[in-house]
């Protein structure tokens, strides 16, 4: 700890960002860099705790959170970055776009502002990338055994790194044009520009992993191919399968899944596709369903494309408005409001809205129509109840579901491995990872269901190490 008193000395530093009329006009990051002076000093927040919940339990990775902070407050970069980089394969864009569960678990939160961790780790990520600190980490020695990666998300990309260092060698197989899952095509370049990824890939390249895009597994090369010519396969493929609102008129054009309107925005943004390609909302009523980071990344992106007014409903109620400085669930996440840099820059939101049906007219969809409800508690969960004479309708051009995803696709690749599924629909494996099938893994959102980059990160540098283990006995 550089400064006991740094926590007293200095307030908490919010984030900036660009203006929201400048930031409107085109598809780059909001957030705007913090100096290296101010950080220093927010580095000196970080107080001697004793028990470091920020690590211990908000940080699915387990950063080494104290340790980089203190490295900051003293100046020594390089040895925040090495800290960092122990726990973390892509602190860059967790820096980003992690939804920072490690400040909510800070002590400070306790009774004040907590520390800010996730502008701290972005700006020493990025120092060392400016630095030539990042570079290629070759292994000491070769394995000769051959690996395969279906999947190219943080887990995926996570677990590559690891095992390649370990000597082992690595090809990831991705279905899409360019290597990245969801970072690439599903998170939208205002809260992560496609460079930060290719950076990071070109270390990878040149550490000696092996990158193969479109191609789909189970479809242009089958699973027995992949057990013929590897030592073991790692399904890193995400929680694919979006959960389905089921209500009549569903089917009417205009209405989508959250992905099938963000990946071809994100192809357009990069030069892939023309605009005439996309789900373009401009000059349209844009209806989002689903109050989570996915249909928050929908309405930024609707109101880029010039949306004539957008809509956010949720059926869960409002959460708690909380304007205090502490957590008020310490050390948990605490079930608060949640303001993003979209909701800043138009969209008006409601909670408790239970979509009921839609109509149109030809295949168009036209008319969306809801009931308020309330939830009560019961003995074992909540009671959804509907509000009498509550009944509302909406005209909307394009509706957006962003209603979570529910498991990983069950693709052909995994009915023919013989994979098993919990009762979720997601992938059983034991705690080294592997599946029913042995010699085959999984890691991220695959084997536990939609949840944070972060938990993606770990599993697959866990996953890793159990398939490290397996090989080495």
């Amino acid at each position: 700890m550089g400064k006991p008193t740094g926590f007293l000395d200095y307030r908490r530093l919010q984030e900036e960002k660009r203006p929201v009329q400048e930031r409107l006009k085109d598809y780059r990051e909001v957030s705007v860099p913090s100096e290296t002076e101010e950080l220093r000093d927010q580095g000196a927040r970080c107080m001697d705790c004793g028990i470091p919940f920020c690590h211990a339990l908000g940080c699915p990775v387990m950063n080494l959170i104290p340790e980089w902070n203190d490295a900051v407050y003293n100046g020594q970069w390089r040895e925040a970055y090495e800290r960092l980089s122990l726990t973390n394969t892509l602190p860059e864009i967790t820096g980003r776009v992690c939804p920072a569960p490690c400040e909510a678990s800070c002590t400070l939160s306790i009774n004040d502002y907590p520390v800010t961790i996730k502008q701290i780790e972005l700006a020493v990520a990025e120092k060392a990338f400016e630095s030539g600190w990042v570079s290629p980490v070759k292994p000491k020695r070769e394995t000769w055994k051959k690996i395969a990666i279906v999947g190219s998300g943080p887990a995926g990309l996570s677990a590559a790194q690891q095992l390649r260092r370990l000597g082992h060698s690595v090809t990831v197989f991705e279905q899409s044009d360019k290597i990245g899952g969801i970072l690439r095509y599903g998170i939208p370049d205002f809260k992560l520009e496609k460079w930060v990824i290719d950076r990071r890939l070109y270390q990878m390249e040149h550490e000696g992993i092996q990158f193969e895009t479109s191609v789909v597994i189970g479809k242009d090369l089958s699973a027995a191919y992949l057990q013929r010519k590897f030592d073991i396969i790692l399904i890193s493929t995400g929680a694919g399968k979006a959960r389905e609102i089921g209500v009549p008129g569903d089917g009417f054009e205009g209405i989508h899944y959250a992905m099938e309107y963000l990946t071809p925005s994100n192809k357009f943004i990069a030069g892939k596709i023309p605009r005439e390609q996309i789900i373009d909302a401009r000059d349209k009523t844009v209806l989002v369903l689903g109050g989570g980071d996915t249909g928050s990344d929908c309405v930024g992106t609707a109101n880029r494309q010039e949306a004539k007014k957008v809509y956010q409903y949720e059926i869960m109620p409002k959460p708690l408005e909380w304007k205090g400085p502490e957590n008020p669930e310490w050390p948990y996440w605490p079930k608060i409001l949640r303001t993003s840099s979209s909701h800043e820059e138009g969209c008006e939101r409601e909670w408790g809205v239970e979509t009921v049906r839609f109509s149109g007219r030809g295949i168009q969809v036209e008319t969306a129509y809801f009931n308020r409800v309330e939830w009560k508690p019961k003995k074992n969960g909540w009671d959804k109840v509907t509000i009498p004479d509550s009944e509302f309708s909406l005209s909307v051009d394009v509706v957006l579901i962003a209603a979570g995803f529910v498991h990983a696709e069950h693709s052909p690749l995994l009915h023919d491995l013989g994979i098993e599924y919990d009762n979720r629909g997601n992938i059983i494996t034991d705690e080294t990872f592997m599946t029913s099938v042995p010699g085959v893994f999984a890691a991220g959102d695959a084997q536990s269901g939609a949840s944070l980059i972060v938990r993606a990160i770990n599993q697959g540098r866990s996953a890793a190490a159990g398939i490290h283990s397996y090989l080495s006995g």
